[in-house]
């Protein structure tokens, strides 16, 4: 964790910006803002458009000149000024007034696990913008855990995986810090990816990243498992023809396609686990891996990590706002560090020899 918890007691917003959705929890009224990371542009006066769910529902449905951008990438701020203005429209005139009241206005933000300076500073200058006079930064593994209630401040393992968009970041954390971690570039975005591939490449079909989640949604129930339902009809656009068509999608050759980039994930827990002190380790065995983040709730993806981990796997009660919510919690002062009880004066070293 960059700041410490005394910092964060005193900041008085905070904001878990995402590839996918931006969330932002100001102390004493709770999460305020939970909208996607998206806003539309006119192109021709730089105007703009839309923010969070509406501009969302515009992709892919404007004219050339409106733009649908997202200023935030894997996590990072890409355009910090796009930034700035899609944050002063989702958190509206009303709570800008109220934060601009406080005498001396801090914010915490959080960041991906090994966020390079580049990334950090393009995090505290986006809240600058907002008058922020302090930006501390949280690492997003921790902010998790705390959200989730794991025990972080405890001298005990806690393994814990946020699946989030663009990205899979898997740690174990005992006494407040990270002792291994692991990030890859693979989440819910190259699941879907995956998906629509498979489906150009063997039906010839086209089909927007935004229906995707009906096929997940028929994925349900065993989900990546065998045991799922065997086919599905979904709608798109022929590649050649370029109409409208409908096709049966065996789901069975879809589990495989989206198996591939899983398996990346699979790695990075591998990788953790044998950077991990064997003590560590075998507290994992019993308490078993915490998933949060969007992506978590991908149907089947928790089975298919308990039988390739042999682990217990556990998703967290809203795994999608962990992170914000537990910035809030740090920010409210509800976590307390661990106090070690002081050790008995040793006696005076002798000198004399």
């Amino acid at each position: 964790m960059t700041a410490t918890l005394e910092q964060l007691r005193r900041c008085h917003f905070a904001v878990d910006l995402g590839a996918a959705r931006t969330r932002v929890y100001v102390k004493g009224a709770g999460l305020v803002v939970d909208q996607p990371s998206a806003a539309a542009i006119n192109t021709r006066t730089g105007a703009l458009i839309a923010v969070g769910e509406f501009a969302e529902r515009m992709t892919g449905r404007t004219p050339h000149y409106i733009r649908v951008v997202r200023p935030v990438s894997g996590g990072t701020v890409v355009d910090i000024e796009m930034a700035q203005r899609m944050l002063r429209h989702l958190l509206g005139d009303k709570m800008r007034r109220a934060l601009r009241r406080k005498p001396f206005l801090r914010a915490a933000a959080c960041t991906p696990h090994d966020a390079d300076p580049l990334a950090q500073r393009a995090a505290i200058e986006t809240l600058v913008g907002l008058g922020a006079r302090r930006v501390e930064l949280v690492d997003t593994l921790i902010a998790a855990a705390v959200g989730c209630e794991l025990p972080v401040e405890q001298p005990e393992a806690s393994m814990i995986m946020v699946c989030g968009a663009a990205a899979t970041e898997v740690a174990v954390l005992s006494l407040g810090n990270i002792v291994a971690a692991e990030r890859v570039r693979v989440g819910g975005e190259a699941v879907d990816h995956a998906i629509v591939q498979h489906l150009r490449h063997e039906h010839e079909l086209m089909l927007p990243s935004q229906n995707v989640r009906p096929l997940q949604l028929a994925l349900s129930g065993n989900g990546l498992t065998p045991h799922g339902p065997a086919s599905t009809e979904i709608h798109g656009r022929d590649v050649c023809t370029g109409l409208a068509r409908s096709v049966k999608v065996d789901t069975a050759a879809v589990r495989d396609a989206i198996q591939t980039p899983l398996t990346a994930v699979l790695d990075s827990i591998g990788k953790v686990l044998r950077d991990c002190p064997p003590d560590l380790v075998a507290d994992l065995a019993d308490r078993g891996i915490m998933m949060v983040g969007g992506s978590a709730l991908l149907p089947g993806f928790d089975q298919m990590l308990r039988q390739a981990t042999g682990m217990p796997v556990h998703i967290a009660e809203r795994p999608d706002v962990c992170a914000v919510q537990g910035l809030g919690t740090m920010l409210e002062g509800k976590i307390e560090p661990l106090e070690l009880n002081p050790t008995e004066s040793a006696p005076p070293l002798d000198d004399s020899v």
